[in-house]
């Protein structure tokens, strides 16, 4: 038990119990759980037998002081400052998405980072998933050839995650959909194997904010007179100086016959799509992914359908895992705080574009 990476969580939330589950299994304990609820670090330490809970990090590292990393699984306005305070502490971190509120949040945590000698990773655990691990083998492998296009979709008919409350409030989410639906953007990015972007052109909507008739199933209470100063939908275009394109659409609540996530991409060899598998009702009760690979064969055209193990938490525990790893330099990596930053950069171009109504030239 001694010889374990000794790791503390801050936020006993529902995605805690996955980074319990990574860390665990990567061989890694778990000493120390930290929530500004002392009563909700109680309980979660109680059902995960974990040695100590407290309610900030100066006071966890009294009681545990050889934690050598956090995971931080707050509001979003909170990741910033406390991933580098735990850099400034010489931990590593990883961090549930969004990275930050906005690229400049992110670039300070990226300088925290490099300042520290640490690593920095983020929950992006849909390049986790088996399928998209499985994709990538063919990018790697050069069956798709260089991707010149692909589409990045996450769009819900009724999917606001409640009103008045702190996702539809800008300065503790940092937007809408854009932010909380980020996955499929960044997905599309990591296949792509994140070229430079070069202008980017987007436009945002908020036509059914407030409308019960389009509230998400996943029971965030509503705050009476909250603040809604969020979009409910985007649509966006980059182009990359490679001259690559991607096109995006996210929505908490659009006209659409169900919900989707995917993401496609056309290359000169092969194109590729991977979508989420939902229910009649929108809930992903699957855990799982359709993965298809399109390609020529003998003078035919041949949609491959890649079979892959079902991973039931979506990646997230898998990324867990390669956080340790990382960590241990016992594997690569799955994200990096420059494609961190660079992904934030779009997101603000993405908010910027659709403010103006003019393309946004993208600045390295």
């Amino acid at each position: 038990m001694g010889n374990k990476m000794k790791v503390g969580i801050i936020g006993a939330g529902g995605m805690a119990e996955y980074h319990v589950e990574g860390f665990r299994k990567a061989g890694a304990e778990v000493a120390l759980i930290i929530d500004a609820d002392l009563d909700r670090a109680s309980a979660f330490s109680r059902r995960h037998a974990i040695t100590h809970a407290c309610t900030t990090l100066d006071e966890g590292l009294k009681l545990c002081a050889d934690v050598a990393a956090v995971s931080i699984a707050t509001p979003n306005r909170f990741h910033m400052p406390l991933a580098v305070e735990a850099l400034n502490h010489s931990l590593h971190v990883y961090c549930e998405k969004p990275p930050a509120l906005n690229a400049g949040e992110m670039a300070k945590m990226a300088v925290a980072a490099r300042s520290s000698e640490k690593r920095l990773m983020f929950d992006f655990n849909n390049r986790a998933r088996t399928e998209s691990q499985a994709i990538m083998k063919y990018i790697r492998g050069g069956e798709a050839g260089r991707i010149n296009s692909a589409q990045a979709v996450w769009v819900r008919r009724a999917g606001i995650p409640g009103f008045g409350g702190w996702f539809t409030r800008k300065d503790m989410s940092g937007g809408g959909p854009v932010i909380d639906l980020i996955h499929m953007l960044d997905l599309a990015l990591y296949l792509m194997e994140y070229p430079q972007p070069a202008y980017i052109m987007a436009s945002t909507f908020d036509d059914f904010m407030g409308n019960p008739a389009f509230k998400g199933p996943w029971g965030f209470a509503d705050v009476k007179d909250g603040r809604m100063d969020v979009e409910s939908a985007c649509h966006a275009f980059i182009t990359f100086s490679s001259g690559q394109c991607l096109s995006v659409r996210t929505a908490w609540a659009e006209m659409v016959e169900r919900e989707v996530a995917s993401v496609t991409f056309q290359g000169q060899k092969a194109g590729a799509k991977i979508e989420r598998v939902f229910d009649q009702d929108g809930i992903d009760a699957t855990s799982h992914d359709s993965c298809m690979l399109f390609t020529e064969e003998n003078g035919l055209q041949v949609n491959r359908s890649i079979v892959v193990p079902r991973e039931e938490s979506m990646g997230r525990v898998a990324n867990a895992i390669n956080f340790i790893r990382a960590i241990e330099g016992k594997a690569e990596a799955l994200n990096t705080p420059d494609q961190a930053l660079l992904l934030m950069k779009i997101v603000d171009c993405m908010y910027e574009s659709a403010r103006t109504g003019k393309p946004v030239a993208f600045e390295s």
